[in-house]
């Protein structure tokens, strides 16, 4: 896959989520370093001004492999709902991927970002489902 293919499938999913009219704004950016190395990052803040910040920097040559990712939601008064990172701690959690609630730090595995807006809708939004 490159990494090209990789940005049209995140726009798509944003903009499939953004006709349900959860998402009232969004920004995406992108910097590609080559046709299967990159960084997307991206902001999209919902109908109860709750937003979704992400970031991750790809690389695409052998697998899709997210060197370093984090998908951090928050509530309208930036109060952490949930993030899933990959960020190294210190004193070491014992995994490496993880997720972050306001009582506690969970393994995880990777998420893609369609699996982190299904969470939101489930939890946040079920009326939508």
């Amino acid at each position: 896959m490159l990494l090209k293919e990789y940005l049209t499938e995140i726009n798509r999913i944003i903009t499939d989520c953004a006709e349900t009219g959860l998402i009232i704004s969004s920004e995406v950016m992108t910097d590609i370093r080559t046709e299967k190395i990159g960084f997307v990052k991206g902001a999209l803040v919902f109908l109860d001004e709750s937003a979704l910040f992400f970031k991750e920097y790809l690389d695409l040559r052998f697998h899709l492999d997210k060197k370093t990712y984090s998908f951090h939601y928050q509530d309208a008064q930036a109060q952490l709902r949930f993030r899933y990172d990959n960020a190294a701690h210190k004193p070491a959690l014992g995994f490496h991927d993880h997720k972050h609630t306001p009582d506690e730090t969970l393994p995880s595995t990777i998420p893609h970002l369609q699996d982190v807006l299904d969470e939101i809708v489930k939890i946040y939004f079920p009326e939508c489902i």
